[in-house]
């Protein structure tokens, strides 16, 4: 059985961290396998949106601290670990399509930096977050820890980080790392991916590509303006346009 599996209905496909024996930790090889998969829902256009969940009661415990003598034992090895885990939020993060984590139970270490990922984060009330790194001597990846900026700011980032503390979803709620406490987060997280598949996904990506360069502060203006371009000339403008005028639903095509 795989540790992570895909589901693909209507649009949404759903990735599920499936070893709920291990709190969904993930492993060396799901790192890998994430960044594989993420870079492959980019070139599907039948993928409008997708949704980033755990198997049973928790969305994972971060990454699998077991087996680090083995994959992680050393410095070479830890800066592989460290590009593995950086690639793999990163073709989250760059998915030109809309991305919601949907959390309950555990959301600790690195499955915090999926999570982050994420355009939106959908958390039952059971949800616990933490990055529990000052307890490993491990610094959280540079990355990461650029999200977790961007979400909840400089100080807070610092307390999460300095302190290791855990924290629940109303606290999370509070600060900005969730933007959402539903009592069924697959649920709800299926809600918003269904709502937001039904746009156009050249407005989405590059409404996505802007707001995350101006967030990491690396903006490629030209490419910006490619994408831009793209839109104003394509199929899906002119459908819009029409659509409007005959006062009906777009059925958008993504070029």
């Amino acid at each position: 059985m795989s540790d992570i599996l895909v589901e693909d209905r209507d649009g949404v496909a759903v990735v599920t961290l499936s070893r709920p024996g291990h709190r969904n930790a993930v492993t060396y090889a799901m790192w890998r396998q994430l960044a594989d998969l993420f870079r492959a829902f980019d070139r599907d256009s039948s993928v409008r949106s997708i949704i980033l969940t755990g198997a049973g009661a928790d969305f994972s415990a971060g990454a699998d601290i077991s087996e680090f003598d083995a994959v992680r034992g050393g410095l070479e090895a830890s800066k592989a670990y460290e590009v593995a885990v950086d690639a793999a939020g990163d073709a989250i993060y760059e998915v030109s399509k809309p991305t919601i984590a949907a959390l309950r139970g555990y959301c600790l270490g690195g499955a915090a930096h999926l999570a982050m990922s994420c355009d939106f984060r959908v958390a039952e009330g059971n949800a616990v977050f933490a990055i529990p790194a000052a307890r490993l001597s491990i610094v959280y990846g540079i990355s990461a820890t650029r999200k977790l900026c961007a979400l909840v700011g400089v100080t807070q980032a610092k307390r999460i980080l300095f302190s290791a503390r855990r924290f629940d979803a109303g606290q999370a709620l509070d600060i900005g790392f969730i933007d959402q406490v539903a009592e069924d987060a697959l649920a709800a997280a299926h809600d918003r991916a269904a709502e937001l598949a039904e746009n156009a996904p050249l407005t989405i990506a590059g409404a996505k590509f802007i707001l995350n360069g101006c967030a990491r502060g690396t903006l490629d203006h030209a490419a910006a303006s490619r994408l831009i371009d793209e839109a104003s000339a394509s199929h899906d403008y002119i459908e819009g346009r029409q659509a409007f005028k005959d006062k009906r639903s777009p059925r958008f095509l993504g070029k």
